[in-house]
């Protein structure tokens, strides 16, 4: 279904972007939600749902046929937290929520990459439930209670196979050559 509707929205078909729109708009929401955990208002998440199926729109040359929720899941992400940091900034500021950064430490887009593509690969080669556990909370920003009411299973189990599946993530990033 996914790819045929991809082939369509490539085509601008606008009946496709509708179709997608149906489809997903919740899942796009409860991203949206999760990540923002309440800092945004209403119209802020509605108006970040608008944001995502125009990126989409604007940029089907780079959905590729069989992963279109997952892009649709990395839009959501990116635009939530642009809407956040844009919310903070106009807001009044309270030095509390301020991140502080250290120069020295921001490491170079280059060195992102490979360890996206290292983390990518690693989170590929594991086993279920901890890949889909890892994804869920990592990715799509479910709580732990929501990951065990959607798999079915004891929230301390994730808590658990969370913990664990991060210490082998971060041996086999060491493995690699990546410092924790």
């Amino acid at each position: 279904m996914d790819r045929q509707l991809v082939t369509r929205l490539k085509e601008k078909e606008q009946k496709a972007l509708e179709e997608i729109i149906e489809t997903y708009t919740s899942l796009v929401v409860s991203i949206i939600q999760n990540i923002s955990r309440g800092s945004l208002s209403k119209e802020d998440v509605e108006d970040t749902v608008v944001e995502v199926f125009l990126t989409l729109w604007n940029n089907t040359d780079r959905i590729i046929d069989d992963k279109l929720k997952g892009y649709l899941c990395s839009i959501a992400r990116t635009k939530a937290l642009t809407r956040i940091a844009s919310v903070r900034k106009h807001s009044a500021l309270d030095i509390d929520e301020v991140e502080m950064e250290d120069d020295f430490l921001i490491t170079s887009e280059v060195e992102k990459k490979e360890i996206v593509s290292a983390l990518r690969d690693i989170i590929s080669g594991l086993n279920m439930p901890e890949k889909e556990i890892v994804i869920r909370y990592y990715y799509y920003s479910q709580t732990i209670a929501q990951i065990a009411k959607v798999m079915q299973i004891n929230p301390e189990t994730v808590k658990t196979k969370l913990r664990r599946t991060r210490e082998k993530i971060k041996m086999k990033l060491a493995e690699r050559g990546f410092a924790p």
